[in-house]
């Protein structure tokens, strides 16, 4: 009697192969996919691409530098889910419909999931104005804090994990103190994140400045708009502008666009840091 021999259909064989690896098997996937396709890129010469594409009328040609080297992060730039989990955070970070994603996210435990090479540019600041710089998403590591928004405390063993990442980061990227940054200094018509957050704590630490206890009073020359300009405020709304400034260093008040007598002096402390 002949033994029947039963074939796996390959769309079984493609499920169980996507089991076998893992929870995210399939994002692991498109993620390994992309990058080997960018390294083809870095790869090639560009005799074979960039070269071709510029229209001269004299003699192009390529000789290949000794040397070069990688393009490096020179900002930090922090921000909250408004989301209800790291497990949710991760799912949005997967819908490539919805086109974001953050370098690493940290969950409520302290838990550190990395999801985008730190050379790589990920998708996360949008649009919006620093300095000079209006495409943070090219020079800046997105750092993803589980947290409602709302009402969420922030958990010290969150905020510790966030100390250890930058520590990492802004020693092995050399970032200066002042380029560690909110989502709503970069983007304040649009966002507020992180909100009520202990940016003093990671200013002790060398992340960012903090105003100290005794405060200033600003000669009256002083300009408020000049300040947050150069301290990197983009100040076409100057509203916004100084909402999101309330946000990351008063943490008070912050639906009004309006400086009292001691957010001045908040002000003055910390554009004194930028001179």
């Amino acid at each position: 009697m002949k033994k029947l021999i039963w074939v796996m259909p390959l769309s079984l064989l493609f499920l169980l192969s996507a089991c076998g690896g893992g929870k995210y098997a399939a994002t692991e996937k498109v993620y390994k996919q992309k990058s080997e396709e960018f390294a083809q890129l870095y790869r090639e010469a560009p005799v074979t691409g960039q070269l071709e594409k510029i229209v001269t009328p004299v003699e192009k040609e390529w000789v290949a530098s000794t040397n070069f080297g990688v393009r490096k992060p020179n900002y930090v730039m922090i921000h909250h889910t408004a989301q209800q989990s790291l497990d949710q955070t991760v799912k949005t970070f997967h819908n490539m419909k919805v086109g974001v994603s953050s370098h690493y996210v940290i969950g409520r435990d302290g838990k550190i999931v990395q999801m985008v090479n730190d050379l790589y540019r990920g998708h996360h600041a949008g649009l919006g104005k620093w300095g000079n710089d209006t495409d943070l998403n090219s020079s800046s590591i997105g750092i993803e804090l589980d947290n409602n928004g709302t009402t969420d405390p922030w958990p010290e063993v969150q905020i510790n994990a966030l100390t250890s990442l930058l520590s990492y980061l802004k020693e092995t990227y050399k970032i200066p103190q002042a380029n560690f940054i909110g989502h709503m200094d970069y983007a304040p018509t649009r966002k507020n994140d992180p909100s009520r957050f202990p940016w003093k704590i990671l200013a002790d630490q060398g992340f960012g400045f903090w105003h100290e206890e005794n405060l200033e009073t600003p000669p009256e020359s002083f300009d408020p708009k000049l300040a947050l300009r150069i301290i990197g405020y983009d100040i076409k709304n100057l509203d916004a502008a100084i909402k999101a400034f309330k946000i990351h260093y008063i943490q008070r008040d912050t639906d009004t666009a309006t400086l009292n007598e001691e957010d001045m002096k908040i002000l003055y402390a910390i554009f004194k840091k930028y001179l």
